[in-house]
């Protein structure tokens, strides 16, 4: 059985009957009656200033990831950005999250194009951008890959364009078992509304969202400022019945180990009531403590969540 057996969810038909793959039938994922349980992951991006600063090195991340208590990894692109066609590589990727006992879960992808991009040219030339991911990360044995809805304001033409450019991807992933997400992940596709909307168009079953505790940023000033924030519980409310990862996005907290800028209990909490099964990504991005500091503070509040919500 292969790695991406393990983020299978429960397939849910028009019928209302659920049916569980043998991982499931285990008990790995649910309990003996059925209940929807969590893993931890690690996103990537929480580690990117020791990967920037060349402190840490891309094939160090599995045994980093384990040393956290964490058992699957978000991977980000950019600090691997050549090799997504090197099998060698990504051969050697396996062998350290095998080694480390870390399950591959995806790959965030930036800095291909925007899948929603008013230039259709472009953004034609941004879908093919994404299928050496798609490769890669069927490779990994990832179950998904997470791009950018991005590339215009005009809700009803971006939505459009969304549409059509997630459509393309997702057929040419559906072959590779992979799926295709889209995180909120500020401008348009922050407005989880809109988002939402797209997600109720698109024609491809692989093709879900990747909600973020963070990013709800719908418009920003030129000196960076959010100037419109949609509300983030009802954004994940909106965005959990489409949801095949998550991701806890941290900052701060405060003396009790509490994330400050989000509820983490209220949001875990919608993603149970949506029978949210699967890994939960910790993703830090905090600059008053270290990254690793950070790290250990999320991990442990999503244990502490987790166990009363799940």
């Amino acid at each position: 059985m292969n790695r991406r057996k393990f983020i299978t969810g429960t397939l849910t038909l028009g019928t209302g009957l659920t049916f569980m793959n043998p991982i499931q039938a285990s008990g790995l994922f649910t309990n003996s009656i059925s209940r929807p349980t969590l893993q931890i992951s690690l996103a990537q991006w929480s580690l990117h200033r020791k990967l920037q600063s060349g402190k840490m090195n891309h094939l160090e991340f599995a045994k980093k990831s384990q040393s956290f208590g964490c058992v699957g990894l978000e991977y980000v692109n950019v600090f691997f950005k050549d090799k997504a066609k090197d099998k060698t590589f990504l051969k050697e990727m396996n062998t350290r999250a095998e080694d480390h006992q870390q399950q591959n879960v995806l790959i965030m992808i930036d800095g291909e194009g925007f899948m929603a991009d008013k230039d259709s040219k472009k953004r034609m030339k941004a879908v093919e951008n994404h299928y050496k991911w798609v490769e890669a990360a069927h490779t990994l044995g990832c179950h998904a890959i997470r791009v950018n809805l991005a590339g215009q304001e005009d809700k009803t033409e971006a939505q459009k364009a969304g549409v059509d450019s997630l459509n393309r991807l997702a057929e040419f992933a559906k072959p590779h078992d992979i799926n295709i997400l889209v995180e909120n992940h500020n401008g348009l596709s922050s407005d989880c509304r809109w988002l939402s909307d797209v997600m109720q168009n698109v024609k491809y079953q692989n093709i879900g969202t990747l909600p973020d505790f963070g990013n709800f940023c719908v418009k920003r000033g030129e000196d960076g400022s959010c100037l419109r924030e949609y509300d983030k519980y009802q954004g994940i409310s909106e965005l959990m019945p489409f949801a095949k990862a998550l991701s806890a996005k941290s900052y701060e907290f405060d003396a009790d180990g509490n994330e400050t800028k989000a509820d983490f209990y209220k949001m875990l909490t919608i993603a149970r009531e949506n029978d949210y099964s699967g890994y939960v990504g910790i993703e830090f991005e905090g600059n008053a403590i270290s990254e690793e500091e950070g790290i250990i503070k999320t991990k442990n509040l999503l244990d502490k969540v987790i166990s009363k919500i799940y």
